[in-house]
């Protein structure tokens, strides 16, 4: 009598797919997510979390690629979650939390990307969750407009923020921001944008609000609904009035010497 076959080992999951910690306390939201993600022959859900602490548990055990993270959950939520996660992996907030306090915290906290449910496609999602994992950042419309006016607070007051407000982890590359799901205010004419020795226009401030936070120019004209010649356009004035050759000098002049830039 021959002996039994032994039994078909699992086959391992592609080392190369991205990996995600789903993390709400809606088990429905769950089950949604994960059976969307999963779908994707390049995604893989490692682990769902109903709070704050089972993410973290996860992300420990499981070192994910992504987090995807609710703002409210019992125990511990996760914004309380939010400063240990982000040194395991990038961490994109999914939640229906869309207050403009929340948003900022979030990203405060080191949030790599606020996504408010309701305000993206399936398609966006995964779009996002991708680029996530790649280092670059999405903002459905609500929070970027939390983004944007703390942006233009910032510049009315001469009190810009001196780095891109996220913990980049190890898996991630230099923060910047994408095309963003918001779109953003019109050029405003040419005032200035209120710090002294630059006299930037309001247009030109925004933009270079956005080149300090990294924006490549596609991603500009894009969030901007400019086209990238015109981007290319008010970049070299912008250099020009900051005495700068380069976006470095530029965005280091910027952010961190409001005098005359000479």
């Amino acid at each position: 009598m021959t002996s039994p076959l032994p039994p078909v080992p699992p086959v391992p999951p592609d080392s190369a797919a991205l990996r995600v910690v789903v993390a709400d306390d809606n088990p429905v939201v769950r089950a949604g997510l994960t059976a969307l993600l999963s779908g994707r022959p390049d995604i893989t859900v490692v682990a769902e979390a109903a709070d704050g602490r089972q993410a973290c548990e996860a992300a420990d055990r499981h070192r994910p690629d992504v987090v995807l993270l609710d703002v409210r959950m019992p125990g511990v939520d996760g914004l309380s979650a939010l400063p240990y996660l982000v040194r395991i992996a990038p961490v994109m907030m999914l939640t229906y939390s869309g207050e403009s306090e929340t948003v900022r915290e979030a990203l405060r906290r080191g949030a790599g990307g606020y996504l408010v449910h309701g305000e993206f496609t399936a398609d966006q999602l995964i779009t996002a969750v991708r680029d996530t994992g790649a280092g670059r950042t999405h903002f459905s419309p609500t929070a970027a407009g939390a983004v944007l006016e703390q942006l233009r607070s910032a510049n009315a007051y001469g009190d810009a923020v001196r780095q891109p407000p996220y913990i980049a982890s190890g898996k991630a590359s230099s923060p910047a921001f994408v095309e963003n799901l918001s779109r953003m205010q019109p050029d405003v004419g040419q005032s200035s944008s209120g710090k002294p020795g630059f006299q930037l226009s309001a247009r030109e401030a925004e933009i270079m609000d956005l080149i300090a936070s990294g924006m490549t120019n596609q991603q500009i004209a894009a969030a901007c609904f400019i086209s990238e010649k015109t981007v290319k356009n008010h970049i070299n004035r912008i250099f020009a009035k900051l005495h700068s050759s380069s976006r470095a000098e530029a965005t280091a002049k910027w952010l961190g010497n409001w005098g005359d830039p000479r």
